[in-house]
């Protein structure tokens, strides 16, 4: 039994941000374990959902998995621990803060909303799906998941807002500003008419699990506050991460 457990632990991390589909023989070499088993015990993650097979006959992680991630996300002692500081940030800006994780098909979804009292209101909800390409929190979703940009055509990027990235050249681009500066903007780029700026939540292995993000009225997060914001958009976020056991470099 114990053996087994190892096993399927192996298995689930031999997937990887840069092999994030396996065939069986592959998982099998890498394991150095006998195609027969490998095809045993990932059927059995198939049927428990932590396991998905796409068309090409290559396994991936199934979206079981984010439901366990999300609930360990929002134990209650995390939550607890987050909602104050969250509250803090709005009431400090009078901002709208939400976090967001991507879903099985790619796009994100808003998992909290915090608002302040005196906040510009925004119609988003908890549950509700969005684009990455649009948004600062699918920025930094898609900043770290770069086999996602492989579904993308310019005729994906449909104009949302008066600033939308419409080519995948130019999402390329704002990407690796994503990753060279550590947090993401949207401006006036979706419907909502708002300037959002977002973060990364990491989890204990430094893996990009969600993204906070803050939004406001352009011309009030553009002025000379923006730094601020920003530093304390990250510094949330990065308070998060801490206490789902992530380690940051001193």
């Amino acid at each position: 039994m114990i053996s087994s457990v190892r096993k399927v632990a192996q298995i689930l991390n031999c997937f990887t941000e840069d092999e994030p589909a396996l065939r069986n023989l592959e998982i099998a070499k890498k394991l150095d374990m006998s195609t027969s088993t490998v095809y045993r015990l990932v059927q059995s993650l198939c049927n428990e959902g932590m396991l998905i097979k796409d068309s090409t006959n290559r396994y991936r992680l199934g979206w079981k998995l984010l439901e366990l991630g999300n609930m360990v996300m929002y134990q209650q002692d995390i939550y607890n621990e987050a909602v104050p500081r969250i509250e803090e940030l709005t009431r400090k800006f009078k901002g709208i803060v939400h976090i967001g994780m991507l879903d099985e098909n790619g796009d994100f979804i808003f998992v909290l909303k915090v608002a302040a009292r005196d906040a510009l209101q925004v119609p988003t909800f908890i549950g509700e799906r969005k684009p990455t390409y649009c948004f600062s929190t699918g920025k930094i979703l898609l900043s770290s998941n770069p086999s996602l940009m492989e579904k993308f055509t310019t005729n994906d990027l449909l104009k949302r807002g008066p600033n939308t990235i419409e080519t995948v050249e130019g999402l390329q681009v704002e990407l690796n500003q994503v990753r060279n500066n550590g947090f993401a903007v949207s401006n006036n780029e979706n419907e909502f008419g708002v300037y959002g700026i977002a973060a990364p939540i990491q989890s204990y292995s430094g893996k990009n699990i969600a993204a906070l993000n803050m939004v406001g009225p352009i011309s009030y997060i553009q002025g000379h506050e923006k730094q601020n914001m920003i530093k304390h958009v990250t510094k949330v976020a990065d308070s998060i991460s801490k206490d789902l056991g992530y380690i940051f470099e001193e």
